[in-house]
C-alpha cells in the first residue's frame, strides 16, 4: 500500500513524464506528485514538430499532453523551465539549478535524448538548424515558409526519419532540398538496403536531391548567414540552411553522475533499467528514450526514442513505482508520413539480424507490407499504405512462430493465422 504521505518525483516534461503522472493519479496514489521539466512549456508530444505543425496542418496547442488546467486539477506539482542539476541517492533527494532541495521517496528519470551536433566547421551560423523541441519547431517551420517563398534551399545532415520528414515538409512548402547520407540508402540503419531504397525513390520523385556515401565537412557562411555546404568528396552545394539531423543521445549525464549503471552502446547507451523500468537503484526508475530496458521478448537490452516507447513507457514506470508487478515488452513501434506514403514498423530488425525480407503486396504501387525474417521467424514488420494489421503483425513478431515465406507474401493467407 503506497502512502499518502510519499513523494514521487519525475525529472522530464516530455510525453512520457505527463503520462507517468496521469497514470499515477488515475492508480489512486495520493501522494504529491512532483513533474520537474527544464523547458518553460507544459509537456507536449514530439511527432507533430516534424510532422503537422512543421507543415502548418496543426495548430500549436494540437502538441500538448495536457491542458495546462488539467496539472492543477490532478494536484501534479509543475516546475516549469528547471533543470535538475544533481541527484543524491543517499539523501533520497534532487536539487534543482536554483538551489531548492526536493526529497523523493520514487524517482523517474525521463530526460530524454538531445540531438547529435555537426563537427564541423561553421555549426555556429544563424542558420543551422536542429530539430528536437517545440521551440526548434516554430523557427523550423518559419524558415521552410522563407525558403518556399524564396526558392531557397535547405541541406540536411542525415538521411533518418527526422531528415526525412523534414525534407517532404521542406518539399511541401516549395524549398529545394539536399540530403547528405554517409551510408548507402536512407534509413539503412533501420530498414536495410532493400526497403531503404524505396524512401530514396519516393524523394526523388518530390525533388528531393541525395548525396550518399557523403558527409559535410564545412558549412560556410559570411556575416553570420550560411552560403553554403561542403562534402568530403569536393562538393558544394548551394545553402540558405542547414539541418542536423545526425540522430539524437540519451541524456544520461544526470544519472551517469549519480552512480547508476549506463548500458554500452551495443545496446542504445541509456540508462540501464530491468523488464520493469528499475535502474541499479531500487528507488530510481527511468523510461522513455534515455532508458536501455531489458527486453524480455528480444532477451537484450535496447532503447527505443519512439513516441509509442514514450506514450507506453511512461505508465508502465509509473505502475512499478507503485508496487505492481510490471514486465515492459511492448513491441517497439513507429509510424511516419512523407508526401502520400504513410508506413507503421513494428519489432525490432537492424541490418546484421535478419536473413531475408518478404513482401506482401506491391512495393511499386508502394501499397505493401514487408516483414524481416531470421530462421524463419519474424522479427519486424513494416505496413506501408496498408492499415490496420499492426496487431496481427505484432502477434506474428510475438509468437515467435516459423513462417514460411510463400505464406507471408500470399495477401491471401491471413496474417491472423500465421502466428499458430
Amino acid at each position: 500500500m503506497v502512502d499518502a504521505d510519499q513523494t514521487f518525483v519525475i525529472v522530464g516534461g516530455g510525453l512520457a513524464g505527463a503520462k507517468a503522472a496521469e497514470t499515477l493519479r488515475a492508480e489512486g496514489f495520493t501522494g504529491r506528485v512532483i513533474l520537474i521539466c527544464d523547458e518553460r512549456e507544459h509537456p507536449y508530444e514530439r511527432p507533430p514538430l516534424s510532422k503537422g505543425y512543421l507543415l502548418g496542418k496543426e495548430e500549436r496547442d494540437s502538441v500538448f499532453v495536457h491542458e495546462p488546467a488539467w496539472y492543477t486539477q490532478a494536484e501534479i506539482e509543475l516546475h516549469l523551465g528547471q533543470v535538475v542539476v544533481s541527484i543524491d541517492r543517499y539523501a533520497k533527494a534532487v536539487r534543482l539549478g536554483d538551489g531548492a532541495l526536493i526529497e523523493y521517496d520514487k524517482l523517474l528519470l525521463v530526460t530524454g535524448a538531445e540531438p547529435r551536433r555537426l563537427d564541423v566547421p561553421g555549426t555556429d551560423l544563424a542558420g543551422v538548424h536542429h530539430l528536437r523541441r517545440l521551440a526548434h519547431a516554430e523557427r523550423l517551420r518559419g524558415v521552410l515558409t522563407s525558403l518556399g517563398r524564396d526558392n531557397g534551399h535547405l541541406v540536411i545532415a542525415g538521411a533518418g526519419w527526422i531528415g526525412l520528414e523534414v525534407a517532404a515538409a521542406a518539399r511541401e512548402y516549395g524549398a529545394e532540398v539536399t540530403v547528405v547520407e554517409p551510408l548507402p540508402t536512407p534509413l539503412h540503419s533501420v530498414l536495410g538496403p532493400e526497403l531503404g531504397q524505396l524512401f530514396a525513390d519516393l524523394h526523388r520523385e518530390h525533388g528531393v536531391r541525395f548525396h550518399f556515401g557523403r558527409r559535410l565537412t564545412e558549412i560556410a557562411g559570411q556575416d553570420g548567414v550560411v552560403l553554403a555546404a561542403r562534402t568530403d568528396d569536393g562538393e558544394e552545394h548551394p545553402a540558405h540552411d542547414v539541418l542536423a539531423a545526425i540522430g539524437a543521445a540519451p541524456r544520461i549525464a544526470l544519472a551517469e553522475a549519480a552512480g547508476l549503471t549506463i548500458a554500452d552502446r551495443a545496446h542504445g547507451g541509456g540508462i540501464a533499467v530491468d523488464a520493469s523500468l528499475r535502474t541499479s537503484d531500487p528507488d530510481i526508475y527511468a523510461a522513455g528514450d534515455v532508458a536501455s530496458t531489458l527486453h524480455p521478448l528480444l532477451g537484450f537490452p535496447i532503447r527505443v526514442e519512439h513516441w509509442a516507447n514514450a506514450l507506453n513507457g511512461g505508465p508502465a514506470a509509473a505502475r512499478a513505482m507503485l508496487g505492481q508487478e510490471v514486465t515492459y515488452d511492448r513491441v517497439p513501434y513507429f509510424f511516419s508520413d512523407q508526401y502520400d506514403v504513410g508506413m507503421e514498423y513494428s519489432g525490432w530488425a537492424p541490418p546484421g539480424t535478419y536473413d531475408e525480407v518478404v513482401i506482401r503486396g506491391d512495393v511499386g504501387k508502394r501499397q505493401f507490407i514487408a516483414f524481416w525474417l531470421a530462421d524463419g521467424r519474424v522479427l519486424a514488420g513494416m505496413n506501408v499504405n496498408v492499415w490496420d494489421v499492426t496487431e496481427p503483425i505484432q502477434r506474428l513478431i510475438r509468437s515467435r512462430a516459423q513462417v514460411g515465406p510463400e505464406a507471408l507474401s500470399d495477401p491471401s493467407v491471413p496474417l491472423e493465422g500465421l502466428a499458430g
